[in-house]
């Protein structure tokens, strides 16, 4: 009769171990998904810090407002432990609204292997997110790294002079993430650039 107790409680740990084991699974999943559907609900909504990324939005005969100006920072961050280094070229330029920018990323690929990877941009404060505009930046699309190899990105950007008189400093973060399992389905690699 000893025999009994001890085997339902077997089975019972059993099945407890078999449910945290699906538990961790369902985490580490989630976790794993969190970026592409935080960039995919943002991108749908239109909110967090997401800034125009049509280059058809850029006006003709834009006016400059130098009679102010403001501070952008940059910012990156490599997501998990993906073997990257990823870095802006200048941490901050000052700008007048109207005025366009030039700015480059540095990324290298210390993985030991060729990966796809994507940035996700964000913009603060919130509020002056809609203002500031990317006519050409390397976060449009997913890029393609061999082993070893570097880049220069650019982020070509301005700020629309209607920005509230109240906003003197911006900050454009990116967040670099290993987009392998999400590669786009017509993608080739051509010459070492992405043809789309």
């Amino acid at each position: 009769m000893t025999d009994k107790p001890q085997d339902t409680r077997q089975q019972q740990n059993k099945k407890l171990l078999f449910k945290l084991g699906i538990g961790v699974l369902l985490m580490f999943g989630f976790c794993y998904l969190l970026v592409p559907l935080y960039s995919l609900l943002c991108s749908e909504a239109g909110i967090n810090g997401r800034a125009t990324n049509d280059p058809t939005l850029v006006p003709n005969g834009m006016k400059i407002d130098k009679t102010r100006t403001i501070k952008v920072e940059f910012n990156a961050v490599v997501h998990g432990k993906l073997g990257f280094v990823f870095k802006p070229l200048q941490h901050f330029v000052y700008i007048h609204p109207g005025q366009s920018k030039l700015v480059y990323y540095y990324a290298r690929n210390n993985t030991g292997k060729g990966i796809t990877v994507q940035a996700i941009p964000s913009i603060t404060p919130d509020a002056a997110a809609k203002y500031l505009k990317k006519t050409q930046c390397f976060c449009f699309t997913q890029q393609y790294f061999f082993k070893g190899e570097k880049a220069d990105m650019p982020v070509y950007f301005y700020i629309d002079p209607a920005v509230p008189k109240d906003v003197h400093d911006m900050t454009l973060s990116y967040t670099l993430f290993d987009a392998t399992h999400y590669i786009k389905k017509k993608q080739k690699h051509i010459n070492d650039h992405i043809d789309l």
